[in-house]
């Protein structure tokens, strides 16, 4: 009995379904992301454009993470578009599992900014809703304790040195915010939704 060869859009199909599950390892079920001992962020709801050059910015070593480079690299473009078209239809709510404190602080860094250190509103680039656009990141639904992580080591595992990378724009404002700020925006983000 002869072996036919799939077809190569139903191959494509099967290879974006294994990686999808490969990606449920990590950033769990829905893409809500996981509260580990190292959180890994959510990709539900993410802009594909931001997506795509994040995958690309771990490929070309722009961005540092050795687990997510040794995963990125082995993806063709067509399958980095198809990941990247998945993560933005889903939607589950967020964890929220952030602290109640410091909201209406975070609401206001994100909202106003702080103009006296030269931070602006998150609201300016990520929108009111913190669903961002194009290649600005949506931050609603982001694991508190990720984006703490983010905002605070920025300059050390992003923006590494390329013009291309848009992100390297958050460093002086990640730079701005202290360990309190930081926590407040994390903590009104993660209740987004």
């Amino acid at each position: 009995m002869a072996v036919r060869a799939e077809e190569p859009g139903v191959a494509a199909r099967h290879g974006v379904e294994a990686k999808l599950e490969y990606c449920k390892t990590c950033h769990g079920l829905s893409g809500q992301g996981y509260r580990g001992y190292f959180p890994m962020p959510r990709l539900a709801g993410q802009q594909p454009q931001y997506f795509e050059n994040q995958l690309r910015a771990f490929i070309e070593r722009r961005r540092s993470n050795p687990i997510m480079a040794n995963v990125a690299h082995v993806l063709s473009p067509a399958m980095i578009s198809a990941l990247a078209a998945h993560f933005k239809a889903l939607d589950p709510k967020p964890f929220g599992s952030a602290p109640h404190g410091s909201s209406e602080l975070g609401k206001r860094i994100y909202e106003d900014g702080i103009p006296e250190a030269n931070v602006p509103a998150c609201s300016a680039c990520h929108g009111a809703d913190g669903k961002g656009q194009n290649e600005i990141p949506r931050l609603a639904g982001q694991l508190y304790d990720y984006t703490v992580g983010q905002l605070e080591g920025w300059s050390k595992v992003r923006g590494q040195g390329s013009a291309v990378d848009t992100s390297a724009i958050m460093a002086p404002t990640s730079h701005n915010l202290t360990k309190s700020q930081v926590e407040a925006v994390a903590a009104y983000v993660a209740r987004l939704q």
